[in-house]
């Protein structure tokens, strides 16, 4: 980019209200139908200009034709029943009912492709649109086929790598892979799980990421991070092998957590979403507090590869909490901008 300190958002904002139920997570569509369909672009407009007031220079849907940011990717799959439903504990932390794998996983035509096609046509600015990655769609089903989750996470892989170009064609400048089981299950990104997002990527040409967080600011997320201690170390388990890897972004979470900043060092040369607001709050932080994060993170990462961002998505929080959270990390990186090139 040409811009320095180019800001993002990891993930969703609020959804508005005509379009679901607003400040909390994965609700319900208001309509469906042909209405829905209007009602998402409706929405993708707003969003989009809500970024763009804020200053925000890479733009995403915010998820707004998304009612889940896995299983709406997964819906449009064959192979997975949705009326079959097992229970079963996501990343180890809160049971869940999800769909379950009946047959051989395929993807019969694009899923998110006129979404983002759309998206592009509204704006010039850079655009980034969010996959599921390949080992959080296997922790977000019940395999009842192939009974193996590298093999699983293998053909999803498949399945994103398709998507993934269709989504470059359709002029995306950056795909995200949303992989918070990279922050779980430290033994299967090591044997296979890494190469799994490598098979997702390979042969783009648009940049890619990867986002790895703690969460949105639920009570099981909320309750897990209490037994994490003073200092969380997870990135350290996978930051190695992500700096080995052809991923060219890996997005991050850094406000209010415990995660220690020189953690960053272990992925240099990668550019860094670095997560400078917190989502599990409603408490909007300043430009400063902002510029602040950035401040300390650019001792382990050059500036122009720092790309501040929030932590992880932030539809359960209100319209207005989210509008000015934007504004902060706007401001915040501005701030230091100014810093850089004064």
């Amino acid at each position: 980019m040409d811009i320095l300190l180019p800001t993002s958002t990891a993930g969703s904002l609020p959804k508005p209200s005509w379009l679901a139920e607003p400040e909390k997570i994965w609700s319900p569509w208001a309509l469906d139908g042909d209405a829905l369909i209007e009602a998402k672009r409706d929405a993708l407009r707003l969003t989009l200009q809500e970024q763009a007031h804020a200053g925000i220079d890479i733009v995403s849907d915010g998820e707004q034709t998304r009612q889940h940011f896995v299983t709406t990717f997964i819906e449009h799959l064959d192979g997975v029943d949705f009326t079959q439903r097992e229970t079963v504990k996501i990343r180890d932390r809160y049971e869940a009912s999800v769909p379950s794998v009946v047959g051989s996983v395929s993807r019969p035509k694009p899923v998110f492709v006129d979404d983002a096609a759309f998206l592009r046509a509204q704006t010039e600015q850079p655009i980034k649109w969010a996959l599921p990655g390949p080992m959080t769609m296997i922790d977000t089903l019940y395999d009842g086929h192939y009974k193996s989750r590298e093999k699983l996470a293998w053909e999803f892989a498949q399945i994103l790598n398709q998507e993934a170009r269709d989504l470059e064609a359709a002029g995306v400048d950056i795909i995200q892979f949303d992989e918070p089981a990279f922050n779980v299950f430290f033994d299967d990104v090591n044997d296979w799980g890494m190469a799994t997002l490598e098979r997702a990527i390979e042969g783009l040409k648009c940049e890619t990421a990867i986002h790895i967080c703690y969460g949105y600011g639920i009570k099981a997320n909320n309750d897990w991070k209490k037994t994490l201690g003073s200092e969380w170390r997870q990135y350290e388990a996978v930051f190695p092998k992500l700096q080995q890897s052809n991923v060219d972004i890996i997005s991050l979470e850094s406000k209010n957590s415990h995660v220690p900043m020189e953690l960053i060092e272990l992925i240099r040369g990668k550019k860094v979403m670095l997560g400078a607001i917190d989502v599990a709050t409603n408490e909007v932080e300043t430009a400063e507090a902002v510029a602040d994060t950035l401040r300390r993170a650019l001792q382990f990462v050059d500036a122009d590869k720092l790309y501040p961002s929030t932590n992880c998505g932030m539809a359960p929080l209100s319209r207005q909490v989210a509008r000015g959270k934007l504004a902060a990390l706007s401001a915040g990186a501005d701030m230091v901008r100014q810093e850089l090139t004064a």
